[in-house]
């Protein structure tokens, strides 16, 4: 399977993998991204299957992301990873279509039950 990880911070695309890993999730092509406009641009050139994405980037968030994919006709998979999860924040994802939203801090057994619950892993 191929994971797209967009976060601004490049020590937490390196957690949110370590995680993964630490799930039961490794041996994935993984593809990083720096932001919403160069996630939205790699998911166009990579076709991952997962995206998994933060909320508050520059250049686009994460949300804007969800919706631009969306609006595009793209069905790819996708999660937010964190800081927030505000019941707010958490029904607004879930409108635009995101699968799970996992708060940070996290661990592993999240990342573990929310991949399952998607049904791709």
């Amino acid at each position: 399977m191929k994971i797209l990880i967009a976060d601004d911070s490049r020590v937490m695309r390196q957690i949110v993998l370590r995680t993964l890993r630490q799930a039961g999730h490794d041996g994935h092509e993984i593809v990083e991204a720096e932001n919403g406009l160069d996630a939205f641009e790699k998911i166009a050139a990579h076709h991952p299957d997962l995206v998994l994405s933060d909320w508050n980037m520059p250049e686009m968030n994460g949300i804007d992301l969800l919706d631009r994919l969306r609006a595009s006709g793209s069905t790819v998979p996708f999660g937010f990873v964190t800081s927030e999860g505000s019941p707010e924040m958490r029904q607004r994802a879930e409108a635009s279509g995101a699968l799970f939203l996992i708060a940070k801090p996290f661990t592993p057994e999240a990342f573990d039950e929310a991949l399952r619950a998607t049904g791709l892993v």
